[in-house]
């Protein structure tokens, strides 16, 4: 009983006090038959009555009210479990277990709420808060339910697994029929009472000054392991610990404020998985579906063997779908209102002849995966480019070449019809060897850049910076670039920098260099253009990618190739300092960040490096 007692804590929330439970499982249990003293026999007739208050839950996590198991088993003859908008009567009777589950009962929002299960004849009846009762006709409860030798379990199943999170007010267990005349109707039909223990009954004092809280007393802190809990105008004025980031925050009544937090540290990146693709990989583009999980697609060469779609699975990334690309350069993730698409940019025509065409896919949630959407007609797309304007989708890919050798052609820019349900072209804008766009806003204003790579002579060529002026794109700036193949925006506190990878310097006369500087541009408030901010060399650079760990900012470069070898470093900069780890994508997962490097044209081996987080 000590034992127990350590481990149970009074807490007051919303002026009521219930018993919050920690420690061993152990600790809250007691055998049937200090319960069942003259028959050892379970009643066919009873009624259970719980007052709680819990949390929101996660998807697919169930917590225990109390369980019966028998003996060291870990079935139960009888328990209660809660899941997300669900409650579940847990029964062993007739030969088999079963589950009597009652949908859409929502319990965990915080709240007290006073439930009451009664089991009599042929029936189970659910009532919440003295509301309308939910019957379930199922067959009799057993007649021969033994529980010699069972043990009471409160707030478990006897393992860590499912530990009951919330406060718990009162828990009855009641022969006969249904208990609910007993405490309904009810003043405070969510905290109705049966049997609640004395301790719990009484409260501090309230204040008498109308201008103090209602409950002053209170100061409620959730602990969680990284699942944010709900916080609105009920919530306003409750902390909540985080143990996965380390913070202390404070609810606003609509988002949680950070109070105190440990500072991230990036310390060292090591290999975390090796992935073996269809073929190389040219892209990799990483994106969340709420409620389905983390995912990944890659663009892959090799036009027999397709493009594949990963899923992050118990940490580690598993193939997922499969779908038919040709030479695939690229995807893009994004999102019409509900409806979640993928775009791929294929180089190249299914058939030799045929007019080349990238496609648009949509996932399905009946399906569970992507299916083909829209098709567009292309010409060696290098990129798509997703973006919003007042609540206008668009789409924007890079047209590299049409034929052999014309790279001087038009890339376009879609945008989405509302009514057909499908992109329309909206704006082509003349390119020479388009190889990437890259879409930002400044203030109340949209830009879009493109990196041009080639114009049939030279890498020595004018890529365009476009602002958003009268319902389309229109020239903004121009910088002389080198076989620019990407575009990466970012900002640190009110500056804006514009990042440019060069792959290589080839001169009209012929002359070829890999090893060449890649420029960061500075947005000048003065003259309201980009300027030089920083040259960094780099080895034909396929890649930026911006990313932060806590105040510390970085900038990684792919490098691909320096004339001699394909076998490079890539480099993360932190201002001016770096440190050592052909496209790179920053994520992050549970907290802990992730650097995904692809394969470059001749290798099909893909890395995931996550880092390494030093706290001081």
């Amino acid at each position: 009983c000590d034992r127990a007692r350590d481990g149970i804590r009074m807490v007051q929330s919303r002026g009521a006090r219930g018993f919050q439970f920690s420690g061993s499982p152990q600790l809250f249990s007691f055998p049937a038959s200090q319960l069942f003293i003259n028959c050892n026999f379970f009643p066919t007739e009873f009624s259970i009555v719980v007052t709680l208050k819990i949390p929101q839950m996660v998807p697919e996590k169930s917590e225990y009210i109390f369980t019966l198991l028998e003996g060291d088993s870990d079935e139960p003859l009888l328990g209660l479990r809660l899941s997300q908008n669900k409650f579940h009567f847990l029964q062993k009777g007739h030969g088999s277990r079963k589950c009597i589950t009652f949908k859409e009962v929502r319990l965990d929002d915080n709240r007290w709420h006073t439930v009451v299960l009664a089991v009599t004849g042929c029936y189970t009846i659910l009532t919440v808060d003295c509301g309308t009762p939910l019957e379930v006709l199922e067959r009799p409860f057993p007649d021969d339910l033994d529980t010699t030798g069972s043990t009471f379990f409160i707030t478990s199943r006897r393992r860590w697994n499912g530990l009951f999170s919330g406060l718990m007010r009162q828990l009855v267990l009641l022969p006969g029929s249904d208990a609910t005349s007993q405490i309904c109707p009810s003043s405070e039909p969510q905290l109705s009472a049966l049997s609640v223990p004395p301790a719990l009954l009484h409260l501090p004092i309230k204040p008498s000054s109308p201008d103090l809280p209602l409950h002053p007393y209170e100061a409620e802190v959730r602990v969680t392991a990284g699942v944010s809990p709900p916080c609105g105008h009920s919530e306003e004025g409750h902390l909540w610990f985080n143990t996965l980031k380390r913070g202390l925050f404070l609810c606003d009544g609509i988002v949680w404020l950070t109070m105190l937090q440990v500072k991230e540290k990036l310390d060292y990146v090591e290999d975390h998985q090796d992935l073996f693709t269809n073929s190389e990989t040219f892209d990799i583009e990483v994106f969340h579906i709420p409620s389905v999980g983390l995912f990944m697609a890659t663009a892959n060469r090799d036009s027999n063997l397709g493009s594949g779609i990963y899923k992050w699975t118990d940490g580690r990334f598993e193939r997922y779908q499969n779908i038919s690309t040709y030479d695939a350069q690229a995807w893009q993730y994004f999102t019409v209102g509900k409806k979640k698409f993928l775009v791929v940019a294929n180089c190249r025509s299914k058939d030799a002849g045929d007019q080349e065409q990238s496609v648009i896919y949509k996932w399905s949630s009946r399906k569970l995966k992507f299916i083909h959407y829209q098709t567009l007609i292309t010409h060696s797309a290098r990129d798509w480019e997703a973006f919003s304007i007042q609540d206008e989708t668009f789409l924007a890919v890079a047209n590299h070449r049409q034929g052999g050798r014309n790279h001087n052609i038009d890339s376009v820019i879609y945008k989405w019809n509302p009514v057909a349900q499908f992109f329309e072209v909206n704006q082509t804008i003349p390119t020479t060897g388009a190889y990437d766009w890259e879409f930002f806003t400044i203030g109340p204003y949209y830009f879009l850049a493109v990196a041009n790579t080639f114009n049939g002579r030279s890498t020595v060529i004018d890529s365009t910076i476009y602002i958003w002026l009268g319902g389309m794109f229109q020239p903004y700036q121009s910088i002389t670039t080198f076989g620019a193949i990407d575009w990466e925006m970012f900002q640190i506190e009110n500056r804006v920098f514009l990042a440019v990878a060069n792959s290589q310097m080839l001169t009209e006369e012929g002359k070829i260099l890999y090893s060449i500087n890649s420029t960061i541009y500075e947005l000048s408030m003065t003259s309201q253009t980009f300027i030089k901010f920083q040259e960094i060399e780099t080895n034909s650079a396929l890649d930026w990618e911006y990313f932060t760990v806590g105040d510390d900012k970085f900038l990684v470069v792919a490098n691909s190739y320096d004339g001699n070898s394909y076998s490079l470093n890539s480099v993360i900069y932190r201002y001016g300092s770096h440190i050592f780890s052909i496209d790179i994508q920053y994520f992050s997962c549970l907290c802990v960040k992730y650097l995904l490097s692809f394969g470059s044209e001749v290798d099909r081996v893909s890395k995931v490096n996550f880092e390494k987080n030093l706290v001081f």
